[in-house]
C-alpha cells in the first residue's frame, strides 16, 4: 500500500518548511517592532517601499515556483544532468532578473514615489534607504532560489533549517545595526543583507557537494528552457501580486466601519497568517513531490498524495477553528485593550476560522496546478478566489449585515473558493492524464 509511505514522505517534507515559515514570520514581526521605534518618517519610507517589495517578491517567488516544478518534473523523468543544468540556469537567470528589477526601481524612484503620493520630506530618507534595501532584496532572492533548488531535489530540511538560522541571526543583528551602530532604518536592511549573505554562503556548498547544480550548459537548449520556466513563472508571479491588491480593496470596504474595524481586521489578518502556517508549509513541500510523480507519469500516486493532503488540511483547520472559537474572548482581550477592537476580533474568530479549511484547499490546489505545469489554471483559481468569491462576498455581507456581514462574507467566499479550486484541479489532472496517455500511444 503506497498511501502510508506517501503520508510519511509528506510529513518529512512538510515539517521543516513549517518551522521555516514560522521563523520568517517571527523575524518580520520583530523587524517591524524595531522600525516602529524610529519615528514617523522612517515608517512612512518603509510604507512606500512595501508595494515595490511585493513586486520583487512576486518575481522571485514566481521563478522559485517554476524552478521547483520544472526541475522536479525533469528528475522524475530521470534526466539528472538536465536538472543540474536547469538549477545553474535558474540561479544565473534569477540573479540577473532581480538585479535588473532593482536597478529599474532605483532609477525610476522619483516617478514611482510620485505615483505613490510620497511627500517631499520622505525623499531624502528614501535616497539613503533604497540602495541598501534593494541590495537586501537581491540577497534575499539569491538564497530563495537556492532553497527552491533544494526543494526541487526533495530536501526541505536544509532550507527549513537555514530559514530558521537566518531569521534568528536577523533578529539578533537588527538592534545592533539599527541602534548600536545608529544606522536607523538602513540598519534593518544591513542586518538582512548580512544574515542572507551568510546563509547563502552556507547553503551553496552542500548544493554543489550533492551535485544538484551545474553551470556547464553544453547540450542544454537554453532558450527552450527559459521558455519552459517562463510558462510557469509568469502566471505564478501574477498570482503573487493579486493578494496585495485584494487586501487593499478589502481594507477599503472595512474602513467604512471606522478605525477600530480596520485595527481589528489588521490584527485578525495576523491571526489568520499564523493559523494557515501548516497550509503554507504544504504549498512548499507538495510541488516537488507532484513534479517528480508527473515526470515519472505516476498519476495514481499524485491523486493519492493530494487526497491525503486535503484530508489533513480539512481535519487540521477544523480542529484549529474549534480551538480559536473556544478561546476567542481571552485571545481578543490579549491582543487589544480597546473594547471596539476586541469586538471586531471576536466576530472574526466566530465566523472566519472554520472557512480556512476551504481556503487551505484552494491554496493547495494553486500550488499543485503549478507543479503540474498548468499555471494558467493556477492563476485562474487565484483570480476567482479573490475577485469572484472573497471580495464580492465580503462586500455583499457588509451591505446586508454591516461589519459582522464582512466576516460572514469571508466565510462564504473562502468556502466557495475551496469548492471551485477542487473542481478545477480534478479537471486539470484528468485532462493532463488523457493528454500524456495519448502521446505515449
Amino acid at each position: 500500500m503506497p498511501s502510508p509511505s506517501l503520508s510519511k514522505q509528506l510529513f518529512q517534507m512538510t515539517w521543516p518548511m513549517m518551522f521555516g515559515v514560522l521563523s520568517l514570520m517571527s523575524f518580520q514581526l520583530v523587524d517591524s517592532a524595531f522600525i516602529g521605534q524610529l519615528g514617523i518618517l522612517p515608517l512612512a519610507a518603509q510604507g512606500f517601499t512595501m508595494p515595490l517589495q511585493m513586486v520583487i517578491i512576486g518575481l522571485q517567488v514566481g521563478l522559485g515556483i517554476a524552478t521547483t516544478a520544472v526541475i522536479a518534473r525533469v528528475l522524475g523523468a530521470q534526466q539528472i544532468k538536465k536538472a543540474k543544468q536547469l538549477a545553474g540556469l535558474v540561479l544565473s537567470l534569477g540573479a540577473a532578473m532581480v538585479f535588473i528589477m532593482c536597478l529599474l526601481i532605483w532609477f525610476s524612484r522619483g516617478l514611482l514615489l510620485g505615483l505613490l503620493g510620497a511627500e517631499a520630506n520622505v525623499f531624502p530618507i528614501i535616497d539613503s534607504y533604497w540602495p541598501v534595501w534593494l541590495a537586501s532584496c537581491w540577497a534575499g532572492a539569491m538564497i530563495y532560489f537556492a532553497y527552491s533548488v533544494c526543494r526541487a531535489n526533495g530536501d526541505t530540511k536544509l532550507p527549513g533549517l537555514m530559514m530558521m538560522a537566518t531569521s534568528i541571526l536577523n533578529m539578533i543583528l537588527d538592534p545592533i545595526f539599527i541602534f548600536h551602530f545608529d544606522l536607523g532604518l538602513n540598519g534593518a536592511a544591513w542586518a538582512t543583507i548580512v544574515s542572507f549573505t551568510i546563509g547563502f554562503c552556507i547553503i551553496l556548498p552542500p548544493i554543489f557537494k550533492r551535485h544538484w547544480i551545474s553551470f556547464s550548459w553544453h547540450n542544454l537548449p537554453i532558450i527552450a528552457s527559459i521558455k519552459e520556466l517562463n510558462s510557469v513563472m509568469t502566471p505564478a508571479m501574477m498570482s503573487q501580486l493579486l493578494p496585495p491588491l485584494s487586501s487593499m480593496m478589502a481594507t477599503k470596504i472595512i474602513a467604512g466601519f471606522g478605525a477600530a474595524a480596520v485595527a481589528g481586521w489588521a490584527m485578525a489578518s495576523r491571526i489568520e497568517f499564523f493559523a494557515i502556517v501548516v497550509v503554507l508549509a504544504l504549498t512548499m513541500s507538495i510541488p516537488p513531490m507532484v513534479g517528480k510523480m508527473l515526470g515519472a507519469k505516476q498519476f495514481d500516486d499524485i491523486q493519492k498524495l493530494i487526497h491525503i493532503a486535503v484530508k489533513f488540511v480539512l481535519a487540521w483547520q477544523i480542529g484549529l477553528a474549534i480551538i480559536l472559537f473556544a478561546i476567542a474572548t481571552p485571545l481578543a482581550n490579549l491582543l487589544s485593550t480597546d473594547v471596539n477592537v476586541v469586538q471586531v476580533i471576536e466576530s472574526y474568530l466566530l465566523w472566519v476560522p472554520i472557512s480556512l479549511s476551504s481556503l487551505g484547499i484552494c491554496m493547495l490546489m494553486v500550488s499543485v496546478c503549478n507543479a503540474l505545469g498548468v499555471s494558467m489554471r493556477a492563476l485562474t483559481i487565484s483570480t476567482l478566489r479573490l475577485f469572484a468569491c472573497f471580495l464580492p462576498m465580503i462586500w455583499l455581507g457588509s451591505t446586508l449585515f454591516g461589519l459582522h456581514g464582512v466576516f460572514m462574507g469571508a466565510l462564504v467566499g473562502n468556502t466557495m473558493a475551496g469548492i471551485i479550486a477542487w473542481i478545477m484541479y480534478n479537471k486539470a489532472i484528468h485532462n493532463l492524464q488523457k493528454t500524456i496517455t495519448a502521446k505515449d500511444r
